[in-house]
């Protein structure tokens, strides 16, 4: 048992310094994309092997886990959990190299489209997320991860508003629609990082109560 306790022990803490690492690749993506800086997005796309490849390690560490310490009940979950939480991160990874690659595309396209003013909002919102669902599986604290669920709806609620800033600069500017497209694209992929983050939240809240809530229809925030 000790032994098991000090493998997830390493395994939480290499879970947390992966989070870390993507959520400094997302604001970097998003900064090259605000400040038209292709050479920063080049930075975060360069960057994404090596995630892939420390995705890959914890993997393979979470299956030498279960073959070789054959964990039960909570344990078990926590083993699993992990997985899916590392599998969510390295797909987080891969959205901000998308945003990225929009990035690039977007400093070449215009020099005057505007940034709408809820992106930065939303980029600080989706990072707040990915940091505190990595934070809910470290403390085991379900009721911290049911708060990040509830910010994937004002996640979403963000994106909508952006993507209609979007669509009345498109009709007031018709020669930015090129760049338009490149902002919705990356709106986008933050939307689905924010998602990724709920449901990181949700496989905690599957570790801690045995419950799984995937799937299962939720109250808007204001709903009666």
């Amino acid at each position: 048992m000790k032994h098991f306790l000090q493998e997830m022990e390493k395994l939480t803490h290499d879970l947390d310094e992966l989070a870390e690492t993507v959520t400094a690749t997302i604001l970097k993506a998003t900064v090259a994309l605000c400040e038209r800086r292709p050479e920063l997005a080049q930075q975060v796309i360069a960057g994404d092997d090596a995630i892939d490849r420390e995705e890959v390690r914890i993997e393979e560490e979470c299956v030498r886990i279960l073959v070789l310490q054959q964990p039960v009940a909570i344990d078990l979950r926590r083993v699993i959990a992990a997985l899916k939480i590392n599998g969510d991160l390295e797909r987080m990874a891969d959205l901000a190299a998308d945003i990225a690659e929009q990035a690039t595309e977007f400093a070449r396209l215009s020099d005057h489209a505007p940034i709408p003013p809820q992106f930065l909002a939303q980029t600080s919102l989706v990072v707040r997320m990915v940091r505190d669902c990595l934070d809910a599986f470290v403390r085991s604290d379900a009721g911290a991860a049911r708060a990040v669920c509830a910010l994937d709806h004002e996640a979403d609620r963000r994106h909508r508003e952006i993507v209609e800033e979007i669509k009345a600069m498109i009709r007031s500017h018709p020669e930015q629609i090129d760049a338009g497209f490149q902002l919705v694209s990356a709106a986008r992929y933050l939307e689905r990082i924010a998602n990724h983050a709920a449901n990181i939240a949700e496989d905690v809240i599957y570790t801690e109560e045995g419950t799984i809530i995937r799937h299962q229809p939720t109250k808007q925030p204001g709903a009666a």
